[in-house]
């Protein structure tokens, strides 16, 4: 899409991206997404992208790499931008740079009630796989209502 590009998140981006989480239903109440960020930004933060579209934040996709597998997580657009294919670019920039580190498959976790997101990733390629997930919650964050 002309004028959309992709680059690292940046500390400034923090508040764009946490209210763009909360706009795609992202934040839970379980989960700080300042810690996230923080998170993210301490480990590896050159998997951490935001897109934008004429110099405005209009998306952001966290991706890691394990060894193993790799992960997508936090892909969200702007409402006002969806269905132009912004999701899909950023997935496949997100491949691309996991291809780059050597990942020979991709996952991601999507709540099963969550239908409009399972048939977008559907649509570029993602299948279902026979597995269940379990977790298993090592530190807790504060406990208030991100959302």
């Amino acid at each position: 899409m002309e004028n959309f590009t992709i680059r690292a998140f940046r500390p400034d981006d923090t508040t764009d991206v946490i209210d763009l989480w909360r706009e795609c239903g992202l934040v839970v109440p379980w989960n700080n997404p300042q810690a996230d960020i923080d998170r993210k930004y301490a480990d590896s933060a050159q998997m951490f992208f935001v897109g934008e579209l004429k110099n405005e934040l209009a998306a952001s996709c966290m991706a890691g790499y394990d060894g193993h597998r790799g992960w997508i997580y936090f892909l969200a657009v702007k409402s006002s931008q969806r269905r132009k294919g912004l999701a899909s670019i950023l997935v496949k920039h997100v491949e691309a740079e996991l291809v780059k580190l050597g990942c020979p498959k991709v996952e991601l976790m999507i709540r099963k009630t969550n239908n409009k997101v399972i048939a977008f990733y559907k649509s570029i390629g993602f299948d279902p796989d026979p597995v269940i997930v379990l977790s298993k919650r090592l530190i807790e964050d504060e406990n208030h209502d991100f959302g």
